[in-house]
């Protein structure tokens, strides 16, 4: 069981090359307050002075300290000036890993400069861990972690928060259910109110992974002892209390030994605690916790086995999914041009492989804009909308000159059913538009569903949006041409012949005959207005003027108000029509609505069949052909299949986790059940 430390180390090491603690591995977080003797405890159990010590905080960063036992015969030899100096305890740091250290008071230097560069000189604090190993034949196996001193007030130039700050960082570590915490209090303060064991007790309630360690047992005031904290029979602790000596500022200026300190250590236990004596001072706390980190340990590794194991597994699909390094480039481009160029069309036909279920999209919402959205737009069109009796009236005028007609003109019909026609061009022409902007809503439909691909290829994404808008473009004139034409198609010729308007006319004209017969002859006057006779005045159209029209009385007045051509073309017209005026505006009426819906029901069946014919089919046909003709080609290999910047990067960071958990994994595997016990 030994082996478990260090193999605990190594995975340590492994995981802080890849920048990351996606697994919490089993380790000791000593908390204390400021001042409290933190720095004093680990300096013991390292047997060496190498923290740095000062006013306010000092610890500003989180410090792995790995302890690392060492035969007496391993040795490291290092070169000063020419010179072999053969050293049995150095360290090295992590983030230095071609320098050793054999020089403990440069260890404390480059942990204050390190601290410095990245927390900064003003006090303010850092979560990025550093690493420091200790080889030494005097330590025994252990991994400890160091965290920033509890402090109440801001000192100095330190923030205003930086209470806050440095209990959310040490919680962030403690926090970790397989983290044993040593919590550091002294012995001449009330242990109710020891600040460490409060927040252990915030995440470990039931104190099953506290211990706690009890520094400087010799200044307590003369007359008391710490008999009874040490037995637990103030504050229980679970996992037990350990008593230390600590070196007083005095020994500590005065360069004694922490050899020495440990000497005299064990001959105060002995005469103040003779009973217990054993059970505590920094030798045993060593002991103790290297027992109880291998314990521990020992305790997690089914555990941490099945996290290893659904990590690596967790990165390898991470990792399939970001792509293979590309072999062959032009192999690659035509695959991709040819998968995107299948899901298009598959979203046209509806045989895509990821169906949407929250919207329309595809060949279903273009099959919606014809039947419901064009459909509906053209019912919505008043045949007659538009058009009063007075215009209808009007052209029938118009179109007989200066005789009067026995039948209502066609033409007038003509023409007015011609303006009438006129009115669908404009929803024809928005169906074309919404099919082409779905067409376009399509590109980005597709790219959804291949996110990782077009993430990876940036380049050969913008450039198939480009052909594709492209294409798209040029085929929307091409089709509002041809919907224009079938407008014009139909504004032509005006087919009186069709049969469905035969039918509407026959229909129409036994109607009136029947309207005739139920009503009266007109009146010699109605006749006169309808027919354009008269004695008296003159007319123009169906007005007949006289005297009495004007206000003047006068016949010959009239005359004097019309004075230019223009003025010829405001005579009003009736306000009330005769019988005749109105029967035939009802006969332009009806003609005009029977041969406007003939023209709706062949508009609204032929502009879908010219979109799918000149729009969505050619792009569906065209799509593969003109993606291959614009980007297939030697010289856009290079361009179009580079990799964006983060994907690399997304890559290589899961590359590295695989081979960081794989060589995690065959390190746990090692490990037989056998030597756990």
């Amino acid at each position: 069981m030994e082996a478990l430390i260090p193999i605990i180390n190594k995975l340590q090491d492994v995981f802080h090359s890849v920048g990351t603690d996606i697994i919490q591995l089993p380790q000791i977080a000593v908390v204390g307050s400021q001042s409290s003797g933190k720095s004093s405890v680990l300096e013991s159990l390292v047997g060496r002075d190498l923290l740095p010590r000062g006013i306010g905080i000092v610890t500003r960063r989180p410090l792995i300290l790995q302890l690392i036992h060492n035969d007496l015969d391993n040795h490291h030899t290092k070169t000063i000036d020419g010179i072999d100096i053969v050293s049995k305890e150095w360290g090295e740091f992590h983030h230095n890993k071609n320098k050793i250290y054999t020089d403990f008071d440069e260890i404390r230097q480059e942990i204050e400069a390190e601290t410095e560069r990245v927390s900064g000189s003003n006090k303010g604090i850092s979560s990025e861990p550093i690493h420091l190993k200790i080889h030494s034949p005097k330590v025994v196996n252990l991994t400890l972690l160091d965290l920033p001193g509890l402090t109440k007030v801001p000192v100095g130039d330190q923030p205003k928060d930086i209470e806050i700050q440095i209990r959310e960082l040490i919680l962030k570590y403690i926090s970790n259910p397989i983290c044993v915490i040593l919590a550091i209090t002294p012995a001449n303060t009330d242990m109710a109110t020891s600040e460490a064991l409060k927040v252990a007790r915030d995440v470990d309630p039931d104190g099953r992974r506290t211990l706690a360690v009890v520094t400087k047992l010799d200044l307590m005031d003369a007359g008391t002892d710490a008999i009874d904290i040490l037995m637990g029979r103030v504050i229980p602790v679970k996992l037990g209390l350990i008593g230390v000596v600590n070196r007083s500022q005095q020994d500590i200026n005065n360069k004694k030994s922490v050899s020495d300190s440990i000497q005299d250590e064990v001959a105060f236990l002995q005469k103040k605690y003779p009973s217990i004596a054993n059970r505590n001072g920094t030798k045993y706390l060593a002991k103790a916790l290297n027992r109880l980190l291998m314990h521990h340990i020992r305790d997690c590794l089914p555990e941490l086995k099945t996290r290893l194991n659904l990590q690596a597994a967790h990165y390898q699909s991470l990792l399939s999914s970001y792509g293979e390094p590309i072999e062959d480039k032009s192999a690659t481009l035509l695959q991709l041009i040819t998968k995107f160029s299948a899901e298009y069309c598959h979203t046209i036909d509806g045989t895509a492989k990821y169906i949407e279920t929250t919207e329309l999209c595809g060949g279903a919402r273009i099959c919606y804009i014809f039947h419901e959205t064009f459909g509906r737009t053209l019912e919505c069109v008043d045949p007659l909308g538009g058009l009063t009796q007075i215009d209808v009236l009007t052209a029938i005028r118009n179109a007989t000159g200066p005789r009067p007609a026995l039948f209502v003109p066609e033409v007038s019909f003509e023409l007015l059913v011609k303006r009438q026609v006129k009115r669908l061009e404009e929803p024809s022409l928005r169906c074309v538009e919404l099919v082409h902007e779905e067409m376009q809503r399509i590109i980005q439909h597709c790219s959804n569903y291949s996110t990782q691909e077009w993430l990876r290829f940036p380049k050969l994404h913008d450039a198939i949006v480009e052909v594709v808008t492209s294409l798209l473009r040029r085929r929307l004139p091409v089709t509002n041409n041809m919907v224009n034409n079938l407008i014009a198609i139909e504004l032509a010729y005006i087919n009186t012949k069709h049969p469905d308007f035969a039918d509407a006319c026959g229909v129409m004209h036994s109607s009136l005959e029947d309207q005739r017969q139920n009503h009266p002859r007109e009146t010699p006057n109605e006749r006169a207005v309808a027919t354009g006779e008269g004695t008296e005045g003159s007319q123009c159209g169906s007005q007949s003027f006289s005297a009495s029209s004007f206000p003047e009385g006068r016949a010959g007045s009239w005359r004097g108000m019309l004075k230019t051509p223009q003025d010829l073309l405001q005579v009003p017209v009736p306000v009330k029509l005769s019988a005749r005026e109105l029967r035939d505006c009802e006969v332009i009426e009806r003609l005009i609505k029977s041969y406007f819906l003939i023209v709706r029901k062949n508009i609204q069946d032929t502009v879908p069949k010219a979109v799918m014919h000149f729009l969505v089919n050619h792009v569906k046909d065209c799509l593969q052909s003109e993606l291959v003709g614009q980007l297939y080609k030697l010289d856009k290999l290079d361009d179009l299949l580079t990799e964006s910047d983060d994907m690399a990067r997304k890559r290589s960071e899961a590359e590295d986790m695989v081979t960081a958990l794989q060589k995690d994994g065959k390190m746990i595997a090692e490990i037989r059940e056998t030597n756990l016990w």
